[in-house]
């Protein structure tokens, strides 16, 4: 696991602490953190949501610790949704129409405010 080291010393937690709270020993600690065993996927997640990290992060397949947030749990509300569900069933070139109409649509406002 290649961040779970980095993550644990950023909380201030040493091998012994992490184990405790996990209920793992602390040689399992010192064995994810040096590849030489990999927990089971309950324990990763459990990491995960520990350290508020996404599984991909911890694992070491990126490099962005933030933890990505499904639609459901984002603020846009019911027309947001509408329009990004229509965006992403879009033609790539519509895609484009789409977006170049809304450059268009704020270059005019911003245009109009300077007067």
């Amino acid at each position: 696991m290649k961040n779970l080291k980095k993550l644990r010393t950023s909380r201030h937690l040493s091998q012994f602490k992490l184990a405790e709270l996990f209920h793992i020993s602390q040689q399992s600690v010192w064995k994810y953190e040096n590849d030489l065993a990999q927990p089971d996927l309950e324990l990763i997640i459990a990491f995960a949501n520990f350290f508020n990290t996404s599984i991909d992060y911890l694992v070491g397949n990126t490099n962005n610790p933030r933890k990505y947030e499904t639609l459901s749990e984002t603020e846009l509300n019911e027309d947001e949704l509408a329009h990004l569900r229509l965006y992403r069933a879009s033609a790539p070139e519509v895609r484009k129409l789409s977006e170049q109409m809304m450059q268009l649509y704020f270059d005019m406002q911003n245009g109009s405010e300077k007067e």
